[in-house]
């Protein structure tokens, strides 16, 4: 049996052009793969109550016997109480996280309530993978969040009673501030079963052990004195 092989230049440019959509096809495939993966899985069951007693640490909590859940698991209770605010700066966060509601295990949605006392401050800080929605229930907040680099720029507005904000863009800087005289209540929607937080002044001026005073002037353009004073705050 006689096998031709035909090498002329245009079978070349063909075969060429059909690797070259290959190659990007498989580009795209592995690029929408990796970006699936850093989100939160899709849950591959109804619900996923958390055992909170597990020994196994995964992304999320591991899942009780479904046999076993109950009513209970799927509602949480105290959000019409207000939180203690005494603190230097006048703010209380009530969660329901899944620590709180285990039936939100791999749901990636919780919510918190808000209070603040008249000219209290929610410090600025962020929720590193979290989207951050609030409606103000009682009162007015002053709510901002400021963009990434190169802008930094801030979106910021007084909330009232009713309105609802989008505090939040992932992963920004955003702080609430209670203008007015009277208390501020909000519901805090969030786009994660456990947002966490990360409290600026606390993560420069509070953390264990410190960080290097120097390192601290440089970055802020202060004096040295100046940053071992914040430190002594926290």
């Amino acid at each position: 049996m006689n096998v031709c092989f035909d090498i002329s230049h245009s079978h070349f440019q063909i075969d060429a052009v059909t690797i070259a959509s290959h190659v990007l096809l498989f580009a795209l495939l592995a690029l929408s793969f990796s970006y699936s993966l850093a989100k939160y899985p899709s849950p591959l069951q109804d619900f996923c109550v958390a055992d909170l007693n597990s020994n196994v640490f995964v992304i999320g909590f591991v899942c009780k016997n479904p046999k076993h859940a109950a009513p209970d698991d799927f509602i949480a209770h105290g959000l019409d109480k207000p939180g203690n605010t005494s603190n230097p700066q006048g703010f209380a966060v009530t969660p329901v996280f899944v620590e709180q509601l285990v039936g939100l295990n791999t749901l990636g949605v919780s919510l918190a309530r808000l209070d603040c006392i008249p000219y209290g401050l929610i410090v600025n800080h962020y929720h590193p993978c979290v989207t951050e929605i609030m409606t103000v229930l009682e009162g007015k907040l002053y709510i901002g969040f400021v963009t990434s680099t190169p802008d930094f720029k801030l979106f910021a507005k007084i909330v009232k009673k009713g309105d609802m904000c989008l505090s939040s863009p992932k992963g920004l800087v955003h702080f609430q501030f209670n203008y007015g005289a009277k208390k501020a209540v909000a519901i805090s929607g969030l786009g994660s079963q456990d947002p966490g937080v990360v409290l600026v002044p606390n993560a420069n001026f509070s953390s264990n052990p410190p960080i290097n005073d120097g390192i601290l002037a440089k970055a802020f353009q202060l004096d040295k004195k100046i940053i071992d004073y914040l430190q002594s705050k926290f």
